[in-house]
């Protein structure tokens, strides 16, 4: 079975917490495992270059978690346009190109025409998929079949909320 890793960034004044959740399956509702990682605040945001902020948050959760991913999925962007890298694609090149990275973006980027929109539920609004190491068909389909009945699946969601929410990283670990 695949080790799937969702992670995902969130900001403070003097700090970054960077959580991962690891499923096996598309559709698994609940992780097998939950993790996060602490790093000093990362460099401001600057529209088009959001991985100088996440990328070394991320890279340093890899290095201290456990697991060996065989699929990231990022909140964000792969490709922000055809030929400009994101998030993802960054990521990629540092995990030399052996991890696939899928992108899930909640909102369009301005000029990318390389994004899949991928609808779920009843929902309305669809996310943007984006992929590097995968096909982006692959990738859409993926996370079209993840589990919840939403517009946001609830791992990606549950990643969200842990990195937010630090203090209930108790209620995704199974040890």
């Amino acid at each position: 079975m695949p080790d799937i890793v969702a992670v995902d960034t969130a900001y403070s004044a003097d700090k970054a917490v960077t959580a991962g959740v690891l499923v096996h399956v598309w559709d698994q509702a609940l992780p097998e495992d939950a993790f996060i990682s602490e790093t000093a605040a990362a460099s401001e945001y600057i529209s088009g270059q959001f991985y100088k902020r996440e990328l070394p948050c991320i890279l340093n959760f890899l290095k201290e978690v456990s697991w060996r991913p065989d699929i990231i999925i990022i909140d964000g962007y792969v490709f922000l346009a055809e030929n400009t890298k994101g998030l993802g694609q960054h990521l990629y090149e540092e995990m030399e190109k052996t991890i696939p990275v899928i992108g899930v973006a909640k909102r369009p980027f301005a000029g990318n025409t390389t994004a899949l929109p991928v609808y779920r539920g009843l929902s309305k609004r669809p996310l943007y998929v984006t992929a590097a190491g995968i096909s982006l068909l692959e990738a859409a389909q993926h996370i079209k079949s993840m589990y919840g009945n939403y517009r946001i699946p609830v791992i990606l969601k549950a990643v969200d909320n842990l990195s937010k929410n630090p203090g209930l990283l108790s209620t995704y670990t199974r040890r």
